[in-house]
């Protein structure tokens, strides 16, 4: 499909440099960016590298288009680059494949199958957690990927791994998704030419592929259901598809376990970063996530069990992802002419809904850049309507592993909370995000204190 130029009644968002478009504002900032579109417009025409794109700045458009992913495909520059790292997979994959690719790994992530997921995190939190000492300083963002890694890595395969390979899964994980967002801003055929930085991405890449498929062959050829991911998605049969395709072959498992690394890994260590961060630096907040985790775990780790008590702590991951949502761009391509907001848009045209600016609207949310866990307490008012909550996307495609990743990070928040307290070093208590595919921390170091109970 060729792309199409956004409609020129659309105002174009400030700050455009000639030639860069909008990319200099964007990868110097995305918070202060997305923050200068409040108030431009409903739909505001954004030039990111070569392309125009839509941003849709209204909850109730960004639900229309979420809900319409027929019309509104998974397409543009973004999801293109993301082919290139992950292939096709439930996240990345067009319409026409989506229900099907939807219905193998759905099982996966079933209610059922999440407790046992919950041991392995509790475990390989404990290991982490536990191994910091009294005064040690965090490279914060560092420390939660590792635990995310690890979790993901043991409940994709449930085997043991050693450090090494862990640490060498992190490290390419973390090359190739730091290498998607530039590569929005260059011509295709420039990602494909030997530099430096294409070189480095397609090596990390093409060792997660080997490893993972090697991991999926060994696992088919031996059988049986081991409790974890890969056994799930093995296992995954679809009755609705024809005969060749109701079973997933090894790409594309290897595709759907690259991008549930990719994302789970990071989405949750970056959700972890910001909500220590958060915590430190309100003394009330951190009191009563103290309180909560002294009187339910006095100590030891997080299990799933503990979830239903662990309520605080659950509404403070929640207010972290309204505030620092760690997907920050959710982006379509139209597959026909359509009307939104009362614009005509093209089909080819790429639309872009940002959770970041929906979750700032002081319309639907009082004092929006305030960090307040009490708002998402249905005791204490009207939590904020369901289309005004986008962190994992809405509608057929919203992140499939979505209950997984709050349950992982409310554990490992709780389990950190009740052995140590995190504080912020002198002069570093204003943290930035920095431009990734994610809305990581640009840096963030944190020192630990042992807490007496």
């Amino acid at each position: 499909m060729s792309r199409a130029t956004a409609p020129v009644d659309i105002p174009v968002a400030r700050g455009r440099l000639p030639l860069l478009g909008h990319a200099w504002p964007v990868l110097r900032d995305p918070v202060d960016f997305l923050a200068s579109l409040q108030g431009q417009g409903d739909l505001v025409r954004v030039t990111v590298g070569p392309f125009d794109v839509v941003v849709v700045c209204d909850p109730d458009l960004a639900h229309q288009v979420l809900l319409d992913d027929r019309a509104f495909d998974k397409g543009g520059p973004f999801i293109e680059r993301a082919r290139d790292v992950v292939g096709d997979n439930v996240s990345t994959c067009p319409h026409s494949d989506h229900r099907r690719r939807r219905r193998l790994v759905q099982p996966a992530f079933h209610p059922d199958r999440l407790p046992a997921y919950g041991r392995v995190m509790s475990f390989q939190i404990a290991e982490r957690v536990n191994s910091w000492h009294d005064g040690q300083v965090l490279d914060v963002p560092a420390e939660m990927a590792m635990i995310a890694t690890n979790v993901l890595t043991s409940t994709m395969f449930s085997d043991t791994l050693p450090p090494a390979r862990l640490r060498r899964a992190r490290r390419d994980a973390d090359t190739v998704a730091g290498a998607v967002l530039p590569r929005m801003f260059l011509p295709r055929a420039l990602t494909r030419l030997p530099l430096p930085v294409n070189v480095r991405s397609a090596r990390a890449r093409d060792r997660l592929r080997r490893s993972t498929l090697a991991a999926v062959r060994a696992r088919r050829a031996e059988g049986g259901d081991r409790g974890d991911l890969l056994s799930a998605l093995l296992a995954g049969y679809d009755t609705e598809s024809a005969d060749d395709r109701r079973t997933s072959s090894d790409t594309e498992l290897v595709d759907e376990m690259l991008v549930f690394h990719l994302a789970g890994s990071e989405t949750t260590a970056v959700v972890l970063s910001w909500a220590l961060h958060l915590v430190a630096g309100d003394r009330e907040v951190e009191r009563r996530l103290h309180a909560e985790v002294d009187a339910n775990l006095n100590g030891r780790t997080a299990t799933y069990e503990d979830l239903r008590a662990l309520e605080f702590t659950g509404r403070v991951v929640t207010e972290t992802m309204r505030l620092r949502p760690p997907i920050w761009l959710l982006n379509r391509e139209l597959t026909t002419d359509a009307r939104l907001g009362g614009h005509h848009l093209p089909a080819g045209t790429v639309v872009a809904c940002s959770p970041y600016v929906v979750h700032h609207r002081a319309d639907l949310y009082r004092d929006p850049e305030r960090f307040d866990p009490d708002r998402w307490d249905p005791a204490a008012r009207p939590v904020p309507p369901r289309t005004a909550f986008l962190p994992f996307g809405h509608g057929a495609r919203k992140c499939v592993g979505d209950r997984f990743g709050v349950v992982e990070a409310t554990l490992a928040l709780a389990s950190i909370a009740t052995r140590w307290r995190l504080a912020h070093l002198p002069g570093e208590e204003e943290v930035r995000p920095a431009a990734s595919v994610v809305l990581r921390p640009r840096r963030l170091h944190m020192r630990v204190t042992r807490r007496a109970r």
